[in-house]
């Protein structure tokens, strides 16, 4: 089971697999820990909050911190991705996504 972010949840979906989705982020804690899933997608920028606090939050949680988190962002330069990767995020893609690179990163992350 893997939480993502539109359209992130589409293309998984697509790809078989099983997902929950989050439209804004603001309730990501909150789904993780009612489903605790195996891998969530976080889009850093989202429409209400930060995606690096959501991933603070889940980080902290002792009962959700082994959930590994994708970071999905535009700001894959210029020192993006160390900071994604310092909040707790273990891996991150940037957008624009390669389909393939996007579908083989998650699937590493599931292993």
């Amino acid at each position: 089971l893997k939480m993502g972010v539109l359209p992130f949840n589409d293309l998984l979906q697509a790809h078989g697999y099983n997902t929950l989705q989050s439209v804004d982020g603001a309730d990501t804690v909150e789904l993780a820990r009612k489903h605790h899933p195996d891998l969530v997608v976080m889009d850093i920028q989202l429409p209400k909050v930060s995606g690096l606090d959501r991933t603070k939050e889940l980080k902290a949680d002792a009962d959700l911190k082994d959930i590994p988190v994708l970071a999905v962002t535009a700001f894959a330069l210029d020192g993006g991705i160390e900071r994604i990767l310092d909040a707790g995020c273990e891996d991150a893609i940037g957008k624009p996504i390669s389909v393939p690179l996007f579908l083989e990163t998650v699937e590493k992350h599931l292993l």
